[in-house]
């Protein structure tokens, strides 16, 4: 079964953003990542598109999740349409 888009908002020296990859990893769960200290555009997508300004935030098709909960994460993928 295909899995949904996951795009993922990071940014450097953020260990909930390294902790939020790995897990997606270990379930080999394929993300487009951001790293919006660098990318001005995903900093604009992220506050204006999806109402954050915390890193991480993962966007799994139409539901925006902030910081790394694992259980929510999980729950998001399990209801989300592919």
């Amino acid at each position: 079964m295909p899995q949904p888009k996951l795009t993922l908002f990071t940014r450097p020296d953020c260990p909930p953003c390294d902790w939020l990859k790995a897990w997606l990893r270990e379930r080999h769960l394929d993300f487009e990542e951001h790293d919006v200290s660098i990318d001005q555009k995903a900093v604009f997508q992220l506050v204006r598109t999806y109402k954050s300004q915390s890193t991480p935030t993962l966007v799994i098709g139409e539901q925006v999740l902030i910081g790394f909960e694992p259980e929510k994460i999980e729950a998001a993928l399990k209801t989300t349409p592919r």
